[in-house]
């Protein structure tokens, strides 16, 4: 039925004002917030209000931005800094989330005494370093965290070469800790005597972690990189032979306890990716990175790609890891590419595909457009 000439009048009415109304909310943004300088100089000088060198309200900042932790730490250099901090010092202002409030602090601390030119050996470093390694430690260059310039200030006094320092700053021996420090400034040693690639360090370093929990006699010294690459090569098959076995048995376990065996994990979803392209499209070609929530998928990944990622069952359940599977789907056939571990904060900590290879140039496009997809860090 047509309508009548009253109610067109009255859409075209409303068509105008909801045009108008638009080009208003385009042209007329709502304001945004001014930065918030008072709450970050109450947060940097908490806990360290006699050591401020510069009164509060002489700050005259003229920063445009509104992020809380890059606040922070301008409030910081002003208020403690007569002398330039490094970078790694300086995180501990930008994001302090996920670490611990003690640990937290003692960090803070680290970066007041280094700002006003004290000693950081007698600010309480002296607990873990010498003070040649503490010199190190506050010399250290490039894009490393905390942790990492800690491990390179370490690595620095068991060796001249630089690279080797890096490279052990860069393992896993940078994510332990320092209640055991004793143990893995031994395996630093070592590292720095016998030399390896990060891979194969952090290959040993999970070795090392379960001789030590089952045996906390166990040292590094007598041995050579070849005995360790032995006893490490052992003890993964014979994680893998304690999976198959685990496997066997879930196999035959009630399949209600089965369905009920997972953990929740990471919040992030599963993703998908197809590549453009007739060709891909034609053999319905994707590439999907999947998370691991039981022990059953563990298991399977681990008989899949040769590695012992099944062992990190207890840090799923904890919540301080995900495990992730990249494979590539091309109609009903599906290949295992790469396993991915993500800390608490959806970081890459190891990537690894078959055997422990590391991954492919092609891979890492595709893990790229995944990290860029989820807010992952590679």
């Amino acid at each position: 039925m047509a309508r009548s000439m009253m109610k067109r009048r009255q859409e075209a009415e409303r068509q105008r004002n909801a045009a108008y109304e638009a080009t208003l909310r385009r042209v007329f943004a709502a304001p945004r917030p001014a930065p918030d300088f008072e709450n970050a100089i109450y947060e940097a000088k908490r806990g360290f209000v006699n050591d401020i060198v510069r009164p509060a309200h002489e700050w005259r900042p003229k920063l445009k931005t509104r992020d809380p932790g890059r606040l922070r730490l301008a409030a910081a250099r002003h208020l403690f800094a007569r002398y330039a901090v490094p970078a790694h010092l300086e995180r501990i202002w930008l994001d302090p989330g996920g670490i611990e409030a003690d640990e937290t602090m003692l960090r803070k601390r680290w970066y007041v005494a280094a700002a006003k030119g004290e000693s950081l050996y007698k600010a309480g470093a002296s607990q873990w370093m010498t003070r040649k390694e503490v010199h190190a430690f506050l010399n250290a260059s490039g894009d490393l965290s905390f942790e990492q310039a800690f491990w390179l200030a370490i690595a620095r006094s068991t060796t001249d070469d630089p690279a080797i320092a890096l490279r052990i700053a860069r393992s896993k021996l940078a994510r332990t800790s320092r209640a055991e420090l004793g143990f893995w400034r031994e395996a630093a040693r070592f590292f720095s005597a016998n030399p390896a690639t990060v891979e194969e360090i952090d290959d040993l370093c999970d070795y090392l972690a379960a001789a030590r929990q089952r045996n906390r006699g166990f040292s590094l010294k007598g041995r050579t990189l070849g005995s360790l690459r032995r006893m490490s090569a052992e003890w993964h098959r014979d994680m893998v032979a304690i999976a198959r076995i685990e496997a066997m048995r879930r196999r035959f376990a009630d399949e209600k306890a089965m369905r009920e065996a997972r953990w929740s994990g990471s919040r992030l979803q599963d993703w998908t990716w197809q590549p453009p392209g007739k060709e891909a499209k034609a053999r319905r070609e994707e590439f999907v990175v999947a998370q691991l929530t039981s022990a059953e998928d563990l298991v399977a990944e681990t008989r899949a790609m040769h590695h012992c990622v099944w062992s990190y069952a207890g840090k799923c359940i904890a919540g301080h890891a995900s495990i992730w599977s990249l494979r590539h789907r091309s109609g009903k056939d599906v290949s295992r590419l790469l396993t991915i571990e993500l800390d608490r904060y959806d970081r890459a900590v190891q990537i690894r595909g078959f055997a422990n290879r590391v991954a492919t140039a092609d891979e890492r496009k595709v893990l790229d457009r995944w990290a860029q997809a989820r807010g992952v860090a590679l």
